[in-house]
């Protein structure tokens, strides 16, 4: 019931997921990024802790490959669970447990991984990581391509409900965290991909804001008189 990307990007560091599923509000229990450190993503039937887990093993030293390994064999109910982590170097790491739902497949390549379940069909993952690749521009555009990508490669077998787009840099709180919850008509991948055209160009100046807001430039809109 979901599919998602997990990435680093070669040129800033940043770290950023996209993720979209039938389910509501599929990105507040799957997508996890911690800037200097990583990206992981926790989904299938979904444990939100797995993806912190995963986060505190890099930031202890861990490459993604071997921190998948310490929480694929001691935490419970993995057979249940579909984990990607991206770490610092740009190694990936992806498992899919025997209990994972539909049909299901993962892909990796250079400072990304992709995976999904209940698919329309295995070829997914795949599509997301080469949309990723080839797409230009910042970042976040290449987040919403790969996203938009493995929905135009199937998605999943159902109708998605929710997406989400996460991005960290270097502050300690995401730059980015942009989310359609819920969605009965409209596609919420297109509603994300919306928002992040408006937020991008703004997005500067809003960490501007959050280190020095006497510096920071004004928000232009009515009533601000600085």
């Amino acid at each position: 019931m979901t599919f998602s990307l997990v990435a680093r990007c070669a040129e800033t560091g940043r770290f950023g997921m996209v993720v979209s599923s039938s389910s509501p509000a599929v990105a507040a229990r799957c997508a996890h990024a911690r800037a200097g450190v990583g990206a992981a993503a926790s989904q299938n039937v979904t444990d939100p802790t797995l993806g912190p887990r995963l986060l505190d093993l890099m930031a202890g030293g861990l490459g993604a490959p071997e921190a998948m390994a310490r929480v694929v064999a001691t935490a419970p109910h993995i057979a249940w669970r579909q984990l990607l982590a991206v770490d610092a170097a740009g190694r990936t790491a992806v498992h899919s447990g025997a209990k994972t739902l539909g049909i299901h497949a993962t892909a990796e390549g250079e400072g990304a991984a992709a995976a999904g379940n209940l698919l329309a069909g295995p070829g997914v993952p795949a599509a997301m990581l080469a949309a990723f690749g080839a797409a230009q521009g910042d970042f976040g555009d290449r987040l919403i391509a790969a996203l938009e990508a493995g929905l135009a490669a199937g998605g999943e077998a159902g109708p998605v409900r929710s997406a989400g787009l996460l991005i960290v840099d270097r502050e300690s709180w995401p730059v980015a965290e942009l989310r359609c919850d819920w969605s009965d008509d409209a596609c919420p991948i297109a509603a994300v991909a919306r928002a992040w055209q408006v937020y991008a160009p703004q997005m500067p100046a809003y960490v501007a804001r959050a280190r020095d807001p006497d510096a920071a430039p004004s928000f232009g809109v009515p009533g601000d008189r600085r």
